[in-house]
């Protein structure tokens, strides 16, 4: 895969937010090339997911990582990530020609306009991945597609970001950001409660294990979901090799 750009040179990357997301981006750009010059953690845990997957990497402020960034990744709660661009505004911590880049699914640019004002160059990243927040994230991420939304001279390094991080960009234009955040609700929502609720009922038939039971069974069938939506494999068809005489055909 040949990214369509490449960012100018390696990158300072500063990560606000210890969550799932944030240190697990960081670690893939790190392993880029690129340098992690801090990561905001408040609580306990965040500090100990920070440190298993960025061993070394100073805990910092929101303010002090944005001071020191070239790249600053805002992976943040949905509902918290305009009231932290637009105080970050409100101090006067943005950079002109700095990359600001956010991870969620909601929004587009629009809730980075207070920084894109102070001269930074916004970029909306939502990789397409339930992140469990430990690095078996990182071999997930490199089957993983990460949407972006970006103004159109600056989309191919949104894109070769992503490529860096091993993951494979898809463009998503401003206008279709909730569309797509409602694609991503819909799937993440309804195989949670489907799942939930199938072990719930094989718990109380008596089994003592019963999302070890279903784990192949729900793991085939999205495979075969997923290839029927895609048209690869028609409903209700069963994929056989074709003989002859003589064996299966080429």
């Amino acid at each position: 895969m040949t990214p369509p750009a490449q960012p100018s040179g390696r990158l300072g990357v500063g990560i606000v937010g210890a969550g799932h997301v944030g240190p697990v981006l960081g670690a893939a750009l790190a392993a880029a090339g690129h340098a992690i010059v801090g990561v905001s953690a408040v609580s306990e845990r965040s500090r100990d997911r920070a440190d298993a997957i960025l061993p070394g990497v100073p805990i910092l402020t929101v303010q002090e990582i944005v001071e020191r960034s070239e790249l600053v990744i805002l992976a943040v709660p949905d509902d918290q990530l305009e009231d932290l661009v637009a105080g970050l505004a409100a101090t006067d911590a943005w950079q002109a020609g700095q990359l600001v880049v956010h991870t969620s699914p909601v929004h587009g640019l629009a809730v980075l306009q207070p920084a894109r004002a102070a001269g930074a160059i916004p970029l909306a990243i939502h990789p397409a991945l339930q992140f469990t927040g430990s690095t078996i994230d990182l071999v997930r991420l490199r089957d993983s597609y990460c949407a972006v939304t970006a103004p159109g001279p600056v989309l191919p390094i949104g894109q070769a970001l992503v490529v860096e991080m091993g993951a494979e960009p898809v463009v998503i234009d401003e206008a279709d950001r909730p569309r797509y955040a409602e694609a991503v609700e819909t799937a993440t929502t309804f195989s949670a409660a489907i799942v939930t609720q199938s072990v719930e009922i094989l718990r109380d038939l008596g089994l003592p294990e019963p999302g070890r039971v279903i784990a192949p069974l729900v793991r085939s069938a999205m495979d075969r979901a997923l290839a029927t939506a895609d048209g690869s494999v028609g409903p209700g068809s069963i994929d056989m090799p074709s003989f002859d005489d003589d064996g299966p055909l080429p």
